[in-house]
């Protein structure tokens, strides 16, 4: 799996913790780092979203002081959804219920052993289309494209 991931300053030290963590995972086959030191939250969200629609990386980790904040910014792309989460309930459903592509998480809000352990899990999850939530998801769309 190709991961990108990106943070402005305020989340650069739970980034660099996770992409640490990702580039040791037998699971993941590349690491996209998007961070600069100058990068807002809104660029890094817009830039890794774009990411993700142009083929480039499979899913994407977006860390800012809450986690709010990125994925506001990331599901403004088009046929993006980003999804803030710092527990198994919600990290989980973000995935395996709304398929989102972008995990947000906020370096003031979660420890980075906590982060990681939801990370680990959150490699191995999948999105089942024919679920009932994939009707929902397909609710979604179809109001996007009004």
């Amino acid at each position: 799996m190709r991961i990108v991931i990106g943070a402005p300053g305020n989340g650069a030290s739970l980034k660099d913790e996770l992409k640490s963590q990702l580039e040791a995972d037998d699971r993941v086959s590349a690491v996209i780092d998007l961070s600069t030191a100058n990068i807002t939250y809104p660029q890094v969200s817009f830039q890794a979203a774009q990411s993700i629609l142009d083929g480039n990386a499979d899913r994407g980790i977006l860390v800012c002081g809450t986690g709010v904040g990125t994925a506001i910014a990331a599901s403004k792309v088009d046929g993006v959804r980003a999804a803030t989460a710092h527990d198994l309930v919600t990290v989980r459903g973000s995935i395996e219920n709304y398929d989102a592509q972008l995990l947000c998480m906020g370096q003031n809000v979660i420890a980075p052993v906590e982060a990681k352990a939801l990370v680990d899990v959150w490699l191995d999850l999948r999105h089942d289309p024919a679920s009932n939530y994939g009707q929902r998801l397909d609710e979604i769309a179809a109001y996007e494209a009004q």
